[in-house]
């Protein structure tokens, strides 16, 4: 994940829309936005931070993701419970 950004760029719905994509192949993810910028998004996408920050952003904002705050002060972004697809029969 490269470091640097510009506002309003027109990937920000595709950062986005593979981040839903990733939800919804591993509706139990949770990760660090090192994590996510790592593991979450295909490669060769390479999303600058910024771009990942605003996305993550936008779903929590749109109560698709929520923030922990781990012990040593990690932000986790995590899945919303009540979102996941309930076990089969």
């Amino acid at each position: 994940m490269r470091t640097e950004g510009h506002a309003d760029d027109p990937r920000d719905s595709e950062v986005e829309q593979a981040l839903l994509d990733y939800l919804g192949r591993h509706p139990l993810a949770a990760d660090t936005l090192e994590g996510i910028g790592d593991r979450w998004l295909p490669p060769p996408r390479a999303f600058t931070r910024q771009r990942v920050e605003d996305a993550l952003r936008r779903l929590v904002d749109d109560g698709v993701l929520q923030v922990r705050r781990l012990p040593n002060g990690d932000v986790l972004y995590a899945s919303i419970p009540s979102l996941r697809a309930p076990p089969p029969p």
